[in-house]
């Protein structure tokens, strides 16, 4: 940002020194963000607004219900104002601000109405009165020139992007919901955009670009201003979603502040309510909430769900409370066509995705549909401490549906971990940043890793690794092993029988228990000769008959191989186990070496397979650190105690 910006944003938050003693430090964006609003929308609207005015009042003798279009051709811009009042008349009656503030507001056209309620300001105007500072504020900003010939669209965009910043850093409580570090932002832009940057500055290019968790909008203007530094005359037209009402007003805001369009921001939530359902774009970016819940959409998601991929959400539904997987889906059914161009995206999540769920759950199932169809173009680990409100790791996914020739089938891994610097001042959880010089040398990574994708051959780099996408599928096998059992009646066989659901309901249960404990002592090795020693229990329903069997039966690795009627062994679902196999590799030749030497009458129940994918990211670049020599932890245990012993002798003293 310019010194002339940042002048004129420092200027603006000089008004937090009025709010002090009556509004917390957080609160202060709830004042200070809607009345820039207001303000600019003014100064923007002024030369119009006398042709609007008579415009409304000849539309209204004439009967016209519908005047919207023709206001906002006569004001030139996509919204306008048909109340009488300006911020300077506002103030020209000190005892009615209130009232007037409130009239004006209410002249706005719908869209921009929408935003200010929204934004909750009216609960402000209320606060502000009663305080007694009201018109003060007001006054404060009708001294603020922001009128477009004094500072542009381009600017005014820049100055509220600082303001925004500012009200999130001092609300870290809930920053990170909203708001994603600007240098974060930044180099989710270089990796999403760098290997495009040759496109790019092709004249005449649109480029369409979508956030469907858009905050405050900070990931679609980076992306604005990344394409349009590199291309001026680049026509970018930027859509997003947004949940929460009081971010979404400063989105759209944002919008209208720099003279884009802002009914491309859409209200409400993404899966339940698409804003954008016929859309396709070029580029696509999203920090969406970790771990939150999706139970409120429930229906709407497996509804859709139900529709396989004619849906959204067909490769597979996550867990009910994390829909992080949910929005990749999304974002993916708004890539355009290979054909047609095809699309780029990235997406921040934490460590969940890459390997929660096990093979055949919807996190593997997604995972799965993702690779398969060879979308995922690389990962990158972000260092933890880097958001407001989590230090957990984070990465960044970035997935392509036009990728090279050379980069099918392949995936890139960059270990990023290891690049960042110690903030002075801690924001909420966010203790480390990234300096342009770790972006510039992330984004220079992955280009260069892209590189290492197209040519083997290509010098390796250290935090660099790439996969076959089929390196991270796997063949989750149940190995059984035989049924072994021996057979006997004793004091805890029959307890077990006297506790069975069947016995229980069992109207003759005495008798048949009493039949039982007649039997205690009785053993045999083989099925057919204890059931001669049952015989003294007389004929039992078939449901009873089982109870007994199992109450009677211990598993025995020198008993009787049971089967069942056809003949065909038996399982001890006591002695099953599972094992991961890689996709490559046969599950046979996996169980001749691995389980057979071992335990030689194993076998796999190949109707229990199931094929799974994961992304051990952290595995993939771990590195052994040998321990300590005995002889250094001896050292420092006995300095330790010396210091101890030391100290001791001072408070003993």
């Amino acid at each position: 940002m310019s010194t002339k910006h940042q002048e004129l944003a420092n200027f603006i938050w000089s008004v937090a020194d009025l709010l002090r003693g009556d509004y917390k430090q957080s609160e202060y964006g709830r004042v200070i963000l809607p009345l820039t609003v207001l303000r600019r929308l003014d100064c923007v609207l002024e030369p119009t607004k006398d042709a609007v005015l008579a415009r409304h009042v000849q539309l209204k003798d004439m009967g016209v219900q519908n005047m919207d279009p023709v206001l906002r051709k006569t004001a030139g811009l996509s919204f306008y104002n048909t109340s009488e009042m300006s911020f300077r008349k506002i103030l020209g009656d000190q005892d009615h601000v209130a009232l007037n503030l409130r009239a004006y507001i209410g002249g706005f056209s719908p869209g921009a109405v929408d935003v200010l309620e929204k934004y909750g300001f009216d609960t402000q105007i209320s606060r502000l009165a009663e305080a007694g500072l009201l018109y003060q504020v007001v006054a404060k900003f009708a001294d603020i020139d922001l009128h477009p010939d004094v500072v542009s669209n381009h600017q005014m965009g820049y100055v509220f992007e600082e303001l925004i910043r500012r009200f999130s850093e001092i609300s870290n409580e809930t920053a990170g919901e909203h708001f994603t570090p600007r240098e974060v932002i930044k180099l989710m832009v270089n990796l999403l955009l760098a290997p495009d940057e040759d496109e790019l500055v092709t004249p005449g290019i649109v480029r369409k670009v979508y956030d469907p968790a858009c905050g405050t909008g900070g990931m679609l203007s980076e992306a604005q201003d990344h394409i349009q530094e590199h291309n001026p005359h680049a026509t970018v037209e930027v859509y997003g979603q947004e949940l929460n009402g009081e971010t979404y007003a400063i989105c759209r805001s944002d919008m209208m502040l720099k003279g884009g369009d802002p009914t491309k921001i859409a209200y409400g939530n993404s899966f339940s309510q698409d804003g954008h359902e016929d859309e396709r774009f070029d580029y696509m970016l999203a920090n969406p909430p970790f771990g939150v819940e999706w139970k409120k959409v429930e229906n709407y998601i497996k509804a859709e769900h139900a529709r396989g991929h004619a849906g959204r959400f067909g490769a597979g539904l996550p867990r009910i409370n994390d829909g992080s997987l949910l929005f990749l889906q999304h974002m993916v059914s708004k890539m355009k066509r290979p054909e047609d161009g095809g699309s780029r995206l990235a997406i921040v999540f934490n460590g969940s995705p890459l390997f929660s769920g096990a093979a055949g759950s919807g996190e593997s199932e997604v995972r799965r549909w993702v690779l398969e169809n060879d979308l995922l173009e690389g990962i990158v680990a972000l260092p933890d401490q880097l958001f407001y409100n989590t230090g957990i790791s984070t990465y960044f996914w970035i997935l392509t549906n036009r990728k090279d020739p050379a980069r099918r089938r392949k995936v890139v891994l960059l270990d990023g971990r290891d690049y960042w610097t110690k903030m002075r001042k801690s924001l909420g959880d966010k203790r480390k940043m990234l300096t342009d010089e770790h972006i510039a040398e992330l984004t220079l990574a992955y280009v260069d890793a892209l590189s290492i994708a197209d040519d083997p051959e290509h010098p390796q780099h250290a935090k660099v690794k790439v996969f076959k996408t089929t390196d991270f599928g796997y063949q989750r096998i149940t190995v059984e092993r035989p049924l072994r059992l021996r057979f006997e009646v004793t004091e805890e066989t029959v307890a077990l029988l006297a506790e069975a659901k069947a016995v229980l309901k069992y109207a003759e249960r005495e008798s048949l228990l009493a039949a039982a404990k007649s039997l205690i002592g009785v053993k045999s090795g083989t099925r057919a000769e204890f059931a001669m020693e049952l015989n003294g229990l007389g004929k039992l329903p078939a449901v009873l008959e089982k109870a007994v069997w199992e109450a009677f039966s211990v598993s025995d690795p020198e008993g009787e191989l049971q089967t069942d009627r056809k003949g065909k062994q038996m399982a001890d679902a006591d002695l099953r186990d599972n094992e991961n196999v890689p996709l490559d590799e046969d599950i046979h030749d996996f169980l001749k070496r691995e389980v057979v030497p071992h335990v030689p009458d194993a076998w796999i129940d190949e109707t229990k397979t199931k094929i799974g994918y994961e992304i051990p990211f952290s595995r993939h670049f771990y590195v052994y650190k040998s321990p300590r020599q005995l002889v250094e932890i001896d050292a420092d245990i006995r300095a330790l105690e010396a210091e101890i012993q030391a100290l001791l002798s001072e408070v003993t003293l």
